[in-house]
């Protein structure tokens, strides 16, 4: 499983909260009320950031190990991330959708009990050319690309 390690600057003030930048994630910031919170920000902001980086088709910033200046008070921490289950988790996730159908077929399919979900699914993973093998013992699905 990939893991990325990142340093993370995170500050503190006058005001309540701590602020944390990855000086290596241009454009990755997060904070937090206070130390654990702000950790737990700082994990899913540096995880949304690779994300999104990779899904734009390029690559993970590089770390530079290079211990950044800080202001007296402020905490250097590195941060580790698991971008693949972050990816997992996202592409995954359920979506909405909103489909048009005649009024007639609407009205027959409810009266059947047709779950349209599980229906779209299937029908756009056939379309598409993925399979869907169901045990008959366990009633578990499991997907191939043909």
């Amino acid at each position: 499983m990939r893991k990325l390690t990142y340093l993370a600057v995170f500050e503190t003030d006058e005001t309540p909260g701590i602020s944390v930048y990855f000086p290596d994630v241009h454009g990755c910031v997060s904070c937090g009320d206070n130390f654990d919170h702000a950790m737990h920000m700082a994990k899913e902001a540096l995880s949304l950031h690779i994300y999104g980086i990779e899904k734009d088709g390029e690559a993970a910033p590089l770390r530079t190990d290079k211990i950044p200046r800080t202001d007296a008070g402020d905490m250097v921490v590195p941060v580790t991330v698991f971008p693949d289950i972050v990816k997992d988790e996202l592409n995954n996730r359920r979506v909405k959708t909103t489909i048009t159908l005649p009024y007639w077929l609407k009205s027959v399919a409810e009266e059947e009990g047709v779950n349209y979900s599980r229906l779209l699914e299937n029908a756009l993973k056939e379309t598409l050319g993925f399979v869907s093998r169901f045990s008959p013992a366990s009633g578990k699905g499991q997907t191939e690309i043909l």
